[in-house]
């Protein structure tokens, strides 16, 4: 164990442009001496990846398609990275040696494949991206299971949850409390939510994230995805996960014992510790961050409104039924958020896009990866159907 912790750590970055991705980067130059980048993969923001790959000099990078790739060939023409695209270049990213972990930051159900083929190849997982859990937790889990693969949550409420449960008896615990900021539309009063415009739904009080978690944020969505992930990870039945909501994001989640006793994880709004977590477990990295200045402040806790945020419910409700329901819920909403951030669709409609997408699932309780990513393109289809329902083209407009 003890050579294990002091070894270099070799990590692939999936979704390195990204807010995860280049977090993770800033700790590498960092502790330069504990870790080094081998692979990275990002969709579009070449001009990012570019520079990453200028600083971190990896050995394979990964873009969307070939044309980016091509594109990205003539931003580093010096470079010797191998650079590759696709399914087939993130395979590759993912088993390149010597990896031994990968830090899966990707947002969305792209991140599901690399994911299995990481576990199947051994490599560690810094797992950032809950759709992967959301679709198939069950899978992932047993197969890391089985190949004694570590799966270290990234999301400061999971790793906050992690970390809580280290050093007590799993039979003692008795709930785990999610924290939630509950967005920027927290005090909006419902009737005022079918004018929230795409700029409201992004302007989170106190995170930074990406555009498309952030307004997963607004609708609590990343809510009840976090909360069908915590499931799968920690192998808690969805009646023992509360979801808290705590406008300050100090408390970054709890723990409850069956004496009474409950244990948080707390510290400033920022992804740096978790991340950085995952990355030295079960070591802790001199990060210098700054401490909560609780003499100014007041911590406040309230119940979530399921009327005004009706997709932590519908999460909730997919979690409780399993199979291939969460993977429909989760690409009904990939489909639903896509068409808010191109205004083609009200933020109202979000929910409405993602509830009539799972009343017409018959949904299969034991289902093979196979059913869960046909689940998965049945249920886009679904969805851009009711999109196009609710958003008609204009005339003379092609879709």
């Amino acid at each position: 164990m003890t050579n294990r912790l002091l070894m270099k750590k070799h990590l692939t970055i999936l979704g390195s442009t990204g807010t995860i991705g280049c977090k993770t980067l800033k700790i590498v130059e960092r502790f330069r001496d504990r870790f080094s980048v081998t692979a990275l993969a990002a969709a579009h923001n070449l001009q990012l990846l570019a520079r990453q790959i200028q600083i971190h000099d990896p050995q394979v990078a990964v873009t969307y398609d070939a044309q980016g790739a091509e594109k990205l060939r003539k931003l580093v023409p010096e470079s010797r990275v191998r650079i590759l695209f696709g399914e087939a270049g993130y395979r590759a990213a993912v088993l390149c040696e010597p990896v031994d972990m990968v830090v899966g930051a990707m947002v969305g159900a792209a991140g599901l494949m690399p994911t299995l083929t990481a576990i199947e190849a051994g490599k560690d997982i810094a797992l950032a991206n809950k759709e992967t859990l959301v679709m198939a937790g069950e899978i992932v889990m047993r197969r890391a299971a089985e190949k004694g693969v570590r799966i270290l949550p990234v999301d400061s409420e999971h790793s906050a949850i992690f970390q809580c449960l280290k050093g007590h008896r799993r039979k003692d615990l008795s709930r785990i409390h999610l924290t939630a900021s509950g967005g920027p539309l927290l005090n909006r009063p419902l009737e005022a939510f079918k004018n929230v415009a795409v700029a409201d739904a992004l302007n989170h009080p106190t995170w930074r994230m990406g555009k498309k978690i952030s307004i997963d944020s607004a609708t609590l969505m990343n809510k009840g995805l976090e909360v069908i992930e915590a499931k799968h990870l920690f192998a808690v039945p969805r009646s023992r996960i509360e979801v808290v909501i705590h406008p300050q994001s100090i408390v970054h989640s709890m723990v409850s014992y069956q004496d009474g006793s409950m244990i948080a994880q707390m510290g400033v709004p920022d992804m740096t510790a978790a991340i950085a977590y995952a990355l030295s477990y079960p070591r802790r990295l001199p990060l210098g961050m700054p401490l909560p200045d609780f003499a100014g402040m007041a911590l406040t806790f309230q119940a979530p409104d399921l009327e005004k945020f009706p997709c932590l419910k519908l999460a909730c409700e997919a979690c409780d039924t399993g199979g291939t329901l969460p993977a429909v819920l989760n690409a009904a909403n990939e489909m639903a958020v896509e068409a808010f951030l191109n205004e083609r669709i009200g933020f109202c409609d979000i929910a409405d896009v993602i509830r009539r997408t799972l009343s017409v699932h018959s949904a299969l309780l034991q289902p093979e990866l196979s059913d869960i990513l046909h689940a998965d393109a049945w249920a886009r289809n679904q969805a851009r159907s009711i999109i196009l329902e609710t958003d008609p083209p204009q005339s003379g407009e092609k879709r």
